[in-house]
Formats: C-alpha cells, sequence, structure tokens
C-alpha cells in the first residue's frame, strides 16, 4: 500500500501576532494540530508544517486566515473550533470572509458572526432580499441570526418594528389545555423568540419596546387580517403551519417590510392528514424572483458537538425504516 506523500511548509507571522494564534498555553495550537492530524513546530514566530500533503495544505491555509482575523479583532476558542470545522469539510472556504462577517446588536450579546459559510449565505440574502426562508434541523441558527438582522434592522432605523410570530402547535399539545388566561397560554410557544430577542437588547429596553408594541409577539392566527407594513418580520417553527397559512402569513407582507420564515421539516407535528406549509411553498415560489431559500444541514449545527452526530444517526434510522429495513 503506497503511504500518503508528505510535506512540510514553513510560514512566518508577525510577532505581535503569534500569542493570538497560539491561545492560552499553546491551546489553539493543540486544538488545530489534533483536528488537521498535523505536526506544527513554532520557532519564535516561524511555523513549521509537516504532514499529509492535504493536512499541511489545510494548515496554511487557516493559519492565513487566522492572521488576517488577528490584524482585525482578537481570536476566541470559538473561532478555532469553526474555522477547524470549515476548513476540515472545505479547504477553499473563506473562513476569514465568514467569521469577519457580523451584525450589530446592543444587548448581552454586542455582535452576532456567522459560524458557517451557510450562515453568511442566509445573512446575505437576509441583507438583499424581503422574503427569505431558513430550513433546516435544530442548532443551525436560523431563527438567531434572523432575530440579530431584525435587531440590528430595527437600531439602524431601516425598519420601525419587530413582529415574531409562530403557529401554536406543538408536540400534540393543544393551547386551550394549558392554564392561565391568553397571554399565558401564548408565553410557552414564544419562549423560545423571548430568549434569543433577550440577548440581543437590554432587557429593560426590550420589555418597553414590548409594551410599547414595537416588538409584537404572537401566535400566527393573529396576523389574519392585518398589512404590515415598515416591519421585520420572523415565522418560525414554520414546518407547523399549513398551506393556507402559510398563504395568509406571506400576503400580510406590507412596503418596506422584510419577512424571514424558519423551521425544521423533520420536525412537523401536524396532523397526518394536514400537509406542512413550509414543504409546499418550496415548490410554489421556488422560482419567484425576490424570494430566497436557504438549505441548512447537520454540518451547519453550532450547538454541542453531539447534536450533529444525533442528527445524523435519526436521518439514517429514518432512512432506514423509509426503505423497509
Amino acid at each position: 500500500m503506497a503511504e500518503k506523500a508528505l510535506r512540510q511548509k514553513e510560514i512566518q507571522v508577525e510577532e505581535t501576532l503569534v500569542p493570538e494564534i497560539l491561545g492560552k498555553q499553546d491551546e489553539y495550537l493543540k486544538m488545530i494540530k489534533k483536528e488537521l492530524s498535523i505536526n506544527i513546530a513554532v520557532f519564535g514566530n516561524n511555523f513549521v508544517f509537516s504532514g499529509s500533503s492535504e493536512a499541511v495544505e489545510k494548515g496554511v491555509k487557516l493559519l492565513e486566515h487566522l492572521i488576517s482575523i488577528a490584524k482585525t479583532r482578537n481570536i476566541n476558542k470559538s473561532d478555532i473550533t469553526y474555522a477547524l470545522r470549515m476548513i476540515s469539510s472545505d479547504k477553499d472556504t473563506d473562513v476569514q470572509g465568514v467569521l469577519l462577517d457580523s451584525v450589530k446588536v446592543s444587548g448581552r450579546v454586542k455582535e452576532v458572526v456567522p459560524k458557517s459559510q451557510k450562515q453568511k449565505e442566509y445573512l446575505g440574502n437576509i441583507k438583499n432580499d424581503d422574503v427569505v426562508f431558513g430550513i433546516g434541523p435544530a442548532g443551525t441558527g436560523k431563527t438567531y441570526l434572523a432575530m440579530a438582522m431584525a435587531v440590528n434592522m430595527y437600531l439602524t432605523k431601516r425598519v420601525s418594528r419587530i413582529i415574531l410570530t409562530r403557529p401554536a402547535v406543538e408536540a400534540g399539545e393543544n393551547l386551550g389545555f394549558l392554564p392561565g388566561d391568553i397571554a399565558d397560554k401564548i408565553n410557552p410557544y414564544l419562549r423560545p423568540l423571548y430568549d434569543a430577542l433577550y440577548s440581543m437588547l437590554d432587557v429593560e429596553k426590550a420589555a418597553l419596546l414590548i409594551e410599547k408594541g414595537v416588538i409584537e409577539l404572537a401566535p400566527l392566527a393573529f396576523m389574519r387580517g392585518r398589512t404590515l407594513n415598515d416591519s421585520f418580520v420572523i415565522l418560525d417553527e414554520a414546518q407547523n403551519t399549513t398551506m393556507e397559512q402559510m398563504k395568509m402569513f406571506l400576503t400580510r407582507l406590507g412596503f418596506h417590510s422584510k419577512a424571514v420564515i424558519t423551521g425544521d421539516i423533520t420536525q412537523i407535528d401536524l396532523p397526518v392528514n394536514k400537509g406542512s406549509g413550509l414543504v409546499l411553498v418550496r415548490n410554489i415560489l421556488k422560482n419567484v424572483e425576490g424570494v430566497k431559500f436557504v438549505e441548512f444541514s447537520e454540518k451547519d449545527v453550532i450547538r454541542h458537538p453531539l447534536v450533529q452526530k444525533i442528527i445524523k444517526a435519526y436521518e439514517k434510522y429514518e432512512e432506514r425504516i423509509g426503505n423497509g429495513n
């Protein structure tokens, strides 16, 4: 069996950037060596890569991206994690272009940065198009990034209000059986939207804007009959809309408004005799100019690394069941 071709390459780095790239106690260097299965020796400000040709090429490209990032801002552990994920998947990924993109917000999180090429594409589409669908598994940042863009556009006065909505359908539960008044019944369904909102706006400011109606959180049924002008509208969990509900929502859009629709078509909680509006809309609107569909996969999951493996395992299981195995 032929051995893999070995290669060595040396890269010189500006001395002031070396600590930023190595991390405390060489933490980042160790992560890179382990993930890429490569040897990296550092002599002063010279990085010497040795290993397979493919590993060396990925390592050198990663270092070049990290140098560019370090010249702009501090590097953190999550940068290394996501940079390694991107470069391992595709050595030609524009890592610095992804990690140097950002959306300014004003809460506990000051800016939101995409963590994959697909997330960067998603943000670009939201900036440039009026109706964007983000479809894919949990943990891919669909709702979080949409919320970041909504907050950013409100803060920069490009919209005058934010409207957040979800269908009140959850895993076989019924809204009527929840305790309390209508507000108490609605809140559990909108909790994930509140969580994202409160990380991007100061809680006091967000609460005041909600009280004034500048930020509105409501079940999808409350959208019927309205025209939403000068607004950023997010429809979350859209896999649980019917075709009629999806049409109703999309036709609410008024002047100077954007709509982002997010959902996971593998987690539909509708009755079996009801088709998902999110599944159907892909065929209905796929050729309509100004409407964009962004399809996420398990590769874009930014939660615990095990989440990717769990999603993949379920996909394989469902494929086996579908094939009768």
